[in-house]
């Protein structure tokens, strides 16, 4: 393992801290709930859903949490502006946890940006995602919120190569008038998560994991990513999976590991129904780095795997 020369920033979010030195702070995992046909989603567009099911299920990530000493986030996602709104309300009454407002539509995202700050949960909303979609209807509505929290994704749909989603992080590579960095900080963003995004395996799905550490040894931002979505989208896998499920759910949550070895600091693992598998292997990889570092000056937190199941 390694250290890094660039001074790196840790981000408190809600009392959960990322970033750091590899070793330093234990990998912080988010867990999604609510995702495209997730069985507990009795309607996506109003947002009505198994509360039962859905308190259970984010009970499962609190235990493995408070067990491993992995700091959790709750992934929330939406489809409409009635069931982000749903799910947001649903997820602030039952948890302390930061979360992830995410959908695939931005007049949603947006939406859940202002929603926040109106009944003020902002400062426990981690906005997904500033990207090189984002137009300036969006961008003047995450402005005029009170997040200050957010992933800035580097898929560069033009250029997925190392440079030319750095380039889109740092200039717009071409693509946009200035880099998505400068963006956030217009928009008001502070704790900058850096994504580097996770493309299909033969796509430059491997690319994502070299940029992490370029980006943590360029800016010192916080990184991870949703690595999960490689093997996911693996053809080769997916018809395995139907005969062969055990053989799909390894592939999807060691996938961590890899985001973990490459100096990832957060993981957006996926289903969160994977959190009593996720946790114990981010905790597994996190003691192997930290005792891989032990001689470099980095001390783990207290509350770090290595404290805790050792």
């Amino acid at each position: 393992m390694f250290k890094f020369q660039k001074e790196q920033e840790i981000a408190n979010i809600a009392g959960v801290k990322i970033g750091g030195q590899p070793g330093e702070l234990p990998t912080v995992l988010a867990g999604t709930i609510f995702y495209n046909k997730h069985e507990i989603v009795e309607d996506p567009a109003k947002g009505l859903f198994d509360r039962a099911a859905a308190e259970k299920l984010v009970n499962l990530q609190e235990t493995a949490s408070e067990e491993t000493g992995n700091p959790h986030i709750v992934h929330i996602y939406g489809t409409t502006r009635k069931s982000i709104k749903s799910y947001i309300d649903f997820v602030a009454e039952i948890s302390e946890a930061p979360f992830l407002i995410d959908s695939s539509e931005g007049a949603v995202r947006a939406y859940a940006a202002e929603y926040v700050s109106e009944v003020g949960l902002a400062d426990k909303a981690i906005y997904n995602s500033i990207n090189m979609s984002i137009n300036s209807s969006e961008r003047e509505t995450l402005a005029l919120s009170d997040i200050d929290s957010s992933i800035i994704l580097g898929f560069n749909a033009m250029d997925s190569s190392l440079q030319g989603r750095m380039n889109l992080l740092e200039n717009g590579a071409c693509v946009l008038e200035e880099g998505l960095l400068s963006i956030a900080d217009s928009c008001g963003i502070v704790n900058k998560l850096i994504d580097p995004s996770i493309t299909p395996m033969g796509n430059g799905a491997g690319v994502a994991l070299r940029m992490t550490i370029t980006a943590k040894a360029k800016w010192g931002h916080p990184t991870g990513s949703g690595i999960h979505n490689a093997p996911s989208a693996w053809n080769w896998l997916n018809q395995k999976k139907e005969k062969d499920p055990v053989l799909y759910k390894i592939c999807d949550i060691g996938s961590t590991c890899l985001q973990q070895a490459a100096a990832g600091d957060f993981i957006l693992y996926g289903p969160i129904e994977y959190a009593p598998y996720v946790f114990p292997m981010a905790a597994m990889s996190d003691i192997m780095i930290s005792e891989a570092v032990a001689d470099l000056g980095i001390e783990p937190a207290d509350r770090h795997p290595i404290n805790i199941l050792v």
